[in-house]
């Protein structure tokens, strides 16, 4: 029987992660259930691989006990903050199991394909459909330095030499989309926008 006034499956998501993070564990066994549908949906339609999307929602819920604390409600709900997770997480994994990595080159299709992906329908998403299409916004060689730091991890020399362009170009391109990204998706009222 559970010490609740009313059944735990009718708590807001925001108090079910709250007692995720304090170890309760009937909370956190009703906020898996909540979510691991969707969760398991998001890492499945990046990875197209059940076990590796099997591991990528364990692991996002591991995360998710780990840093409840930084959880924040006015930069979305809940489920954007776990789908959130459980996308990168994909990625990341996705990313590791390459054996070679994306020639620049072929970073063309990839930001074509960058408005109009699976993980778009899966996460349903205003905040990175926001990002994505701010992105999509962008200059070519502004997107592809951007994708090139962001997602490949590449330096602003390994850009430049990728590119064939002098170091300060790269650098100047990568601070400029990421500045006009902040001014495109960053809120007003939080005063968080670039001027």
């Amino acid at each position: 029987m559970s010490g609740y006034r009313f059944p735990v499956g009718r708590l807001p998501d925001e108090a079910l992660l709250s007692g995720l993070a304090a170890g309760d564990p009937e909370l956190a066994v009703v906020f898996v259930r909540r979510f691991q549908h969707r969760v398991f949906g998001v890492a499945m339609a990046v990875t197209r691989d059940q076990q590796l999307a099997e591991d990528v929602a364990q692991q996002t819920f591991e995360r998710a006990w780990r840093h409840a604390q930084i959880y924040d409600s006015r930069r979305g709900s809940v489920m954007t903050w776990l789908t959130t997770i459980a996308h990168n997480l994909a990625v990341d994994a996705v990313r590791a199991r390459r054996t070679e990595p994306l020639a620049p080159e072929d970073l063309e299709d990839l930001l074509d394909a960058v408005t109009e992906t699976p993980e778009r329908w899966a996460l349903a998403d205003e905040a990175s459909a926001q990002v994505r299409s701010a992105l999509a916004r962008l200059p070519r060689e502004q997107g592809r330095a951007l994708m090139m730091a962001g997602i490949y991890g590449m330096t602003a020399q390994q850009i430049a030499d990728a590119e064939r362009i002098p170091l300060g170009t790269a650098k100047t391109r990568i601070r400029t989309a990421m500045a006009r990204l902040r001014t495109t998706v960053a809120s007003p009222e939080r005063g968080d926008h670039v001027q």
